[in-house]
């Protein structure tokens, strides 16, 4: 509805996971640097984890797009499955033409799938989303997974990738076993105050803006208050405050711009609660 007002060839704030808009905080570049590390590195078993908008899967794509070419991957949704469905799923992305349904069978071809890769000089890594739904015999088995390996090196380097409550569940005591397999760990915090108004700039210059749209420092200070720099916060805060502006027919967005979104949204909040 606002693109065309503000000259933009889209929407700089959509929610969505889109790697196109990446932007690079302090955390979100370290959780990139110990994916890449522990990928190069074979390390096994790699935990991300953040809490619910601090762009976990933005960063996973991201990173899919950055690998290279001697990198292929299969990368798993919402893994809400059996564990004969989860295996399914993953021989299906990596591209595994398997007419089985049966576990041992689908184990089997993917073994003999990742010797072949890595007789080519190419490293296979799985990457879990929203990890923290998996049961703990889901997990299990994923652990059997990556005991997959040559003399020197794992066959599949898997990254699970969850809210917190994933490291809750690895801490279970019949999980112990895949616990002592996590090699490298990272946690995503919240973007620092002196990085959101950066952030900002850095969508509305991705979606095409060349500067048009200017956020005051006082309504930057505003939006940081209201998000506590969790990026999806910020999208929602900022997406409201550009309508409010196309409705003004404004490119300056205020304070009292954005206290009035907050408002709105609180607002919806609560009443979406009653």
């Amino acid at each position: 509805m606002y693109c065309k007002y503000y000259g933009l060839k889209e929407r700089p704030f959509n929610v969505t996971s889109d790697p196109a808009f990446f932007f690079s905080s302090k955390k979100h570049k370290e959780a990139i640097s110990h994916l890449f590390y522990g990928v190069s590195q074979r390390k096994g078993i790699i935990v991300l984890t953040g809490e619910i908008g601090t762009g976990k899967t933005t960063i996973c794509r991201f990173f899919l797009n950055q690998i290279g070419k001697n990198v292929k991957t299969a990368f798993i949704l919402n893994p809400t499955f059996s564990e004969v469905q989860l295996l399914e799923s993953i021989v299906k992305d990596f591209g595994i033409n398997s007419k089985n349904k049966n576990k041992l069978e689908m184990v089997f071809e993917l073994n003999n799938f990742l010797l072949k890769e890595s007789e080519a000089g190419n490293n296979l890594v799985l990457i879990i989303d929203e990890a923290q739904n998996l049961k703990p015999l889901l997990l299990e088995q994923i652990r059997l997974l990556s005991n997959l390996e040559t003399e020197k090196d794992k066959l599949l380097q898997v990254i699970l990738v969850g809210q917190p409550e994933l490291n809750q569940r690895l801490n279970l005591y019949d999980l112990r076993q895949l616990r002592q397999r996590i090699m490298v760990r990272y946690h995503i915090g919240p973007l620092e105050n002196l990085e959101i108004k950066d952030y900002i700039n850095h969508r509305l210059e991705v979606a095409g803006s060349a500067r048009k749209i200017e956020f005051s420092d006082e309504a930057v200070d505003m939006v940081s208050r209201f998000s506590s720099g969790t990026p999806r916060l910020i999208n929602m805060i900022c997406d409201r405050a550009l309508l409010a502006g196309f409705v003004s027919e404004t490119n300056h967005i205020d304070f009292n711009i954005i206290k009035r979104c907050v408002g709105e949204l609180d607002s919806y909040s609560v009443g979406q609660n009653v």
